[in-house]
């Protein structure tokens, strides 16, 4: 059933008592929801899809993926997550301590359920957000790396969003408090009631562990951008395909960038139409 997107989504932001502000430790961490709700539930149950926005970008930036989801009849939230948006800025641990990332979705989650009972579930997200989908399906970062990084034993990975992370990070925390965010990288994050993941452009693929994705048990499915230099194909989307039992997916063009799926930018649209319509198709397949 076709139906067509309301023209502004429902924004709320909420307060996660169990974690701290990351401006303020005196503060709960705020996670900011953008809500879109069909004209028309494909089912009643009423699937739903989070989506997760890539590095330094904003749910409210996400349009060319929420919008065919929406038109196919599933519900959609999108999430900002905390230190890593440009609607309230950046902080270091909102580029590293990507796994917190899948908590802002389960807490996400909880509080959408105290509302109302949830129906299937699946998380989709773009580059950093693609990670983050992963990590609620079970991928689980190597605290090995994250130690090596914080330890300057390997280069720190190039933001441009914010230069210089790993020093900024070290100004905010002591080193008792980085030896506890080493030892919190490889916690699992997992979600349950996800029950299928699409990633577009997926990040961290170097940075997870070949065994927690071996033990993936739901459908995922990627795309990717044959001329990425951001998460490039080799180095972020393979090791997913090669370990991710039963993944799927495809180049959605040789010519494609990363930046393409920008959507303030003057990218390629048909791409991010093209994608768009295959996460509509997948998530109807795997929800309903």
């Amino acid at each position: 059933m076709t139906t067509t997107q309301q023209a502004e989504p429902r924004i709320s932001v909420l307060y996660d008592d169990s974690r701290r502000d990351l401006r303020d430790t005196s503060a709960p961490r705020p996670v900011r929801l953008y809500e879109w709700e069909p004209d028309h539930r494909v089912t009643d149950a009423g699937p739903l899809v989070v989506v997760s926005h890539g590095t330094g970008g904003s749910g409210s930036g996400m349009n060319w993926l929420v919008r065919p989801l929406v038109e196919a009849g599933l519900r959609v939230v999108a999430l900002d997550h905390h230190g890593n948006n440009f609607v309230d800025g950046y902080e270091p641990e909102g580029f590293l301590l990507g796994w917190e990332r899948a908590r802002d979705v389960t807490f996400a989650l909880d509080a959408l359920a105290a509302r109302e009972p949830l129906g299937p579930v699946g998380a989709a997200g773009f580059s950093f957000g693609g990670y983050t989908a992963a990590a609620l399906a079970g991928a689980r970062v190597d605290r090995n790396v994250v130690a090596a990084i914080l330890g300057g034993k390997v280069p720190e990975p190039v933001i441009p969003e914010f230069p210089a992370l790993i020093a900024a990070l070290r100004e905010k925390r002591t080193a008792e408090e980085l030896a506890a965010v080493v030892q919190d990288s490889g916690a699992d994050v997992s979600d349950p009631r996800v029950r299928a993941v699409f990633q577009v452009a997926p990040g961290l693929g170097s940075l997870v562990t070949p065994a927690s994705l071996a033990a993936i048990r739901i459908p995922v499915e990627v795309r990717w951008a044959g001329a990425d230099t951001i998460t490039p194909y080799d180095e972020d989307t393979a090791p997913y395909l090669a370990h991710v039992p039963g993944i799927t997916g495809l180049c959605v063009g040789p010519g494609v960038r990363h930046e393409d799926f920008f959507e303030h930018l003057e990218g390629d649209e048909d791409a991010r139409a093209r994608t768009g319509a295959g996460a509509a198709a997948f998530f109807l397949r795997h929800l309903t």
